[in-house]
């Protein structure tokens, strides 16, 4: 999920994250001269150690769970490795809510930096053990650690930076991840597929190390700036939360166990979150129909053209998983005699978005042509797929069809993200612009699932098929919005 993880700013341009912002991003006051520069610096070096230690992850997960247990893999089916991928993709989405929240009400945006980074190195320390139960410990770790650190990092460096110069910080923020997303792959790869699995996550679990210690060594530069929370949460609050963080806790806790175990169907479990990411959205709207004064028919249409975002996301998320293994298992890699590693292509798509964003950004138009277009552009990716995995029947085939592949998303990312998001604030009335800004991430975890889940289906499909119909069922969605344009746009902000 680019890597589905990547978004844009509310104006248009290009930021740091697909994430929830606590209130601490709002109050402004940013630090003198030197002192934020330094404040800034350090912030942007645990970021980007951070996102390198995420997207070097990501890049080798679906193929070290599907490498055979005698080459140090865990020997999953294709089907399930994509699931599990999905699974852990929506799961950073959402871990953003309930991070953002301890943030800004118990721990203080310093701690949950510090605590959540430890909670990331920790995860890729376990997951260089090769075992299921070290797999599910380890994503864990790592989900709960992106939850507390992402909307804390951002918090801060929106308060170090003050209003007037926030976008511009953010935009940097957005580059330096895309250097992390290029270089991460091709180090993480390198090891884990030339030398050892383990290597590989044990590089992502350095890198957030180093980013913590950065970190550590630069605090003296932020005053008070993330020391204590936002808004203190009261005893009686503390009391509810901890009730339900610990039944939840404990139901994870004893599904991992069974999994792990052996007595309870991964795919059940797989399944059962499935459900609840694609619920919560709807559920989460429901409420705020009720608690908020945005009209009816806007909310409507707002929920409609969010909904057909997830479409979007739903190819995109792909890149990780099934674009993996086709360039793994179909795509010839060699060149000059070296075998590229499969991994090494999941640095083609922020290549692509450093390319193309100074020149897509400027695009302007309504947000409904916006959507329709980025969806046209990740259905007929999917459509050049059809064509690839049908040639690759006879043999492997061309890299080129792969980097087309990414060309293309890499645009409809730069389109759709930004509206999205600029969408979501605009819509929102005085006082909800984060949680409204939380949905846009929520739909975007449905879409990471719903293509999971539908990667099943090559079980009994040919991978053509396959890829035929998601692209033509995303090329629909991006039609239906274009058809509907001039019925949902007096609803919707210019």
């Amino acid at each position: 999920m680019a890597s589905p993880t990547r978004s844009h700013d509310l104006s248009g341009a290009p930021t740091a994250e697909r994430i929830y912002v606590p209130p601490m991003a709002a109050q402004g006051g940013a630090l003198p001269g030197p002192r934020a520069r330094r404040a800034f610096v350090t912030l942007l070096g645990v970021d980007l150690w951070e996102r390198f230690s995420f997207f070097g992850m990501a890049a080798i997960l679906v193929l070290y769970l599907t490498a055979a247990p005698a080459d140090g893999g865990l020997g999953m089916a294709s089907q399930t490795a994509t699931a599990v991928f999905a699974a852990y993709m929506s799961l950073n989405f959402m871990a953003g809510l309930p991070g953002g929240w301890l943030a800004d009400r118990v721990l203080g945006a310093r701690r949950a930096v510090l605590l959540g980074g430890a909670l990331i190195a920790t995860g890729h320390a376990v997951l260089s053990i090769t075992s299921a139960p070290a797999l599910y410990a380890g994503l864990a770790l790592i989900v709960a650690g992106t939850g507390l650190a992402k909307p804390s990092l951002a918090a801060m460096v929106a308060a170090v930076s003050g209003a007037e110069k926030r976008e511009a910080a953010f935009s940097r923020f957005y580059m330096c991840i895309q250097v992390s997303a290029l270089l991460a792959p091709v180090v993480t790869g390198l090891l884990a597929e030339k030398v050892a699995w383990h290597l590989g996550f044990a590089a992502a679990a350095f890198g957030m190390a180093a980013g913590l210690a950065q970190f550590g060594i630069g605090l003296r530069a932020f005053d008070d700036v993330g020391r204590s929370p936002v808004r203190p949460v009261s005893r009686e609050e503390a009391r509810t939360a901890l009730r339900r963080a610990a039944v939840g806790l404990a139901v994870a806790a004893a599904a991992v166990t069974a999994v792990a175990a052996g007595a309870l169907p991964l795919t059940a479990v797989l399944a059962l979150l499935g459900l609840s990411t694609l619920s919560l959205p709807f559920l989460y709207l429901r409420t705020l129909r009720r608690r908020t004064p945005v009209d009816g028919k806007r909310l409507s249409a707002f929920t409609g053209v969010m909904g057909a975002s997830a479409a979007f996301w739903m190819i995109f998320a792909q890149s990780g998983s099934v674009l993996a293994l086709f360039a793994e298992r179909h795509t010839d890699r060699a060149v000059l005699g070296f075998d590229v590693p499969a991994s090494w292509f999941q640095s083609v798509h922020p290549l692509f978005v450093l390319l193309l964003a100074p020149f897509v950004t400027r695009l302007r138009g309504p947000v409904t042509t916006k959507f329709a277009a980025a969806l046209g552009a990740a259905g007929l990716s999917f459509l050049v797929m059809a064509a690839a995995a049908l040639l690759a029947q006879d043999g492997t085939v061309s890299a080129a069809w792969l980097i087309g592949v990414y060309l293309l998303y890499s645009f409809g990312e730069i389109v759709l993200a930004p509206a999205g998001l600029a969408l979501a604030a605009a819509v929102a009335p005085p006082g909800f612009t984060s949680r409204f800004l939380a949905l846009n991430g929520m739909f975007a975890a449905v879409g990471v699932v719903l293509g999971g889940q539908l990667f099943r289906l090559t079980a009994v499909l040919p991978l053509s098929v396959y890829f035929l119909l998601m692209g033509s069922a995303v090329l629909a969605v991006g039609a239906a919005v274009a058809a509907t344009a001039r019925r949902v746009r007096p609803y919707l902000p210019a």
